[in-house]
């Protein structure tokens, strides 16, 4: 039988006053008991986090060995954290941490049974990565795409096993918001579906069923509202008014504008042109203001400037 999981809650703030949790599974058998992870930035860094915090024993890869390190060492600073504020143990912090290992070769995904992508949003680099992968997975390893937009059926069909490829979309930061989208391509088998919602649960997260559609459910409602904020702001509103309206009329954890520059600039504009592309209506036109800032480099957060200032 598998051993009862421990419940550690872990209060952040989330400027509306919501209590996250964090599910720590101490001698618990995974459905999937080996997981890939290639992409070690923010995102790739929090999947193997949370995977591992689950009892999944977690490979990390990344093409960049100095972003393997920084995801690595943003882990070890993330768990450190919590340790400090005494949300969790260090021994439970070091077994997450044992739980982790670095990988620099995809190679050593032969052994997993699930390889999560989180990599760059390009059809192209996510299909070349498939195909390499095609030649080393084992025939039961499930392979999910992180993508925040593009088509699970599309990249499904371009994969060894299209059965066994899924969407699931996590949400940032990911170890503290706990829903995630799982979308279903059209050759997804149901095995495939039932054990991938059944890993995200075991992780403490809330699992939606999204269509296989430009943007699925959150990006195709979000991204529109924040792009409808930046052309307020390219009309003369001030930033900070355009979040503090948002924040205190509508009980949002942070305004449009600081959540555009902590997804990246470059992220929104990509949606924004899937959304217009695939769909074609003008509510999805991506506003010219946040095409500049992606020609100026300004990406946000990531960059040190967006629509605020970041010190690096």
């Amino acid at each position: 039988m598998h051993a009862q999981p421990r419940l550690i809650r872990v209060s952040r703030a989330q400027g509306s006053g919501h209590r996250q949790d964090v599910l720590i599974r101490e001698n618990f058998m995974a459905t999937f008991q080996t997981v890939g992870v290639i992409g070690a930035g923010q995102m790739g860094a929090g999947i193997a986090q949370v995977f591992a915090s689950a009892g999944s024993n977690v490979l990390l890869f990344d093409a960049s060995t100095p972003a393997l390190d920084r995801g690595l060492a943003g882990i070890h600073l993330q768990l450190g954290k919590l340790v400090e504020k005494e949300k969790i143990s260090k021994e439970q912090a070091d077994g997450v941490k044992s739980r982790i290992a670095r990988s620099a070769s995809l190679k050593d995904f032969a052994r997993c049974d699930l390889v999560v992508e989180a990599i760059i949003e390009n059809f192209e680099i996510k299909v070349k990565l498939f195909q390499e992968l095609g030649a080393i997975l084992p025939a039961h390893t499930v392979l999910a795409s992180n993508t925040s937009s593009i088509s699970i059926t599309r990249m499904a069909a371009t994969t060894k096993a299209p059965g066994q490829f899924i969407g699931m979309h996590f949400m940032n930061p990911v170890p503290v918001m706990k829903l995630v989208e799982i979308i279903r391509g059209l050759q997804t088998d149901d095995a495939t579906y039932q054990r991938t919602k059944q890993a995200a649960e075991e992780m403490g997260k809330t699992t939606v069923l999204a269509l296989d559609g430009p943007g699925f459910i959150v990006n195709r409602i979000l991204c529109p509202m924040i792009n409808e904020a930046i052309f307020l702001l390219q009309e003369g509103v001030a930033p900070e008014d355009i979040d503090n309206a948002m924040k205190l009329g509508t009980n949002q954890p942070m305004g449009p504008l600081t959540l555009a520059d902590f997804v990246g600039l470059d992220t929104l504009l990509y949606i924004l042109q899937l959304l217009h592309r695939e769909l074609g209506e003008d509510k999805y036109r991506p506003c010219p203001l946040l095409v500049k800032y992606v020609e100026a480099g300004w990406f946000g957060k990531k960059a040190g400037r967006g629509f605020y200032r970041y010190e690096q």
